[in-house]
């Protein structure tokens, strides 16, 4: 089974072409929904332990862990060292089960996959990319978004350029829906064909 890596820098439509990649039939794992679901369920003690009075409910109140630890370098660090290996986990399952049921691919999407040290985990790299003011109208348009914001998620991520250099294939969102779609499709039956299946 050929594993894809999905990533790309924020606002380049990652979500989107994830979803895409479900529709032509490929397994896909969503690091964002799992931390949503992680939160909701067996990590929410332990983020408790680390950063008291941010669950409610015993559920992680992103808002409250977000003004814990956004703009504190240490604070996102004892979270993350909490989250990634949770997030890694259930990845690896979803990977086991897809390859028992004979799946010729599936699609982990790993939004940090450069920053993180991902590239060791997947077979290919797909990256998701628009043209930069594309990207800053998208990011923007989000509630609670400023530019500083945007300028400080930004400073932290490998840039946009360096991210396509290094991919296996590249995702074009600024071009529409349908452009995305077909390079998308051409990306499954590529290594479908490649695959023998």
């Amino acid at each position: 089974m050929i594993v894809l890596g999905l990533t790309g820098s924020i606002g380049m439509g990652k979500s989107t072409t994830a979803k895409m990649f479900a529709e032509a039939g490929v397994p896909v794992h969503d690091s964002d929904e799992t931390v949503h679901r992680l939160y909701a369920g067996k990590a929410a003690p332990l983020v408790e332990a680390a950063f008291p009075g941010t669950t409610v409910g015993g559920s992680v109140d992103r808002a409250k862990l977000g003004a814990r630890v956004f703009g504190d370098a240490a604070a996102l660090k004892r979270l993350e060292a909490i989250i990634h290996p949770l997030v890694r986990a259930d990845a690896h399952a979803f990977l086991a089960k897809h390859r028992n049921a004979g799946e010729s691919m599936a699609v982990l999407d790993i939004p940090l996959l450069f920053e993180t040290g991902g590239r060791g985990r997947v077979d290919k790299v797909v990256v998701v990319t628009a043209p930069a003011e594309v990207q800053r109208q998208r990011v923007l348009a989000r509630p609670g978004m400023t530019e500083e914001k945007l300028a400080s998620i930004l400073a932290k991520q490998v840039p946009d350029a360096e991210k396509r250099r290094l991919a296996d294939f590249v995702v074009d969102t600024g071009e529409g829906l349908d452009a995305a779609r077909a390079a998308v499709a051409a990306i499954v039956a590529e290594i479908k064909g490649g695959s023998g299946r």
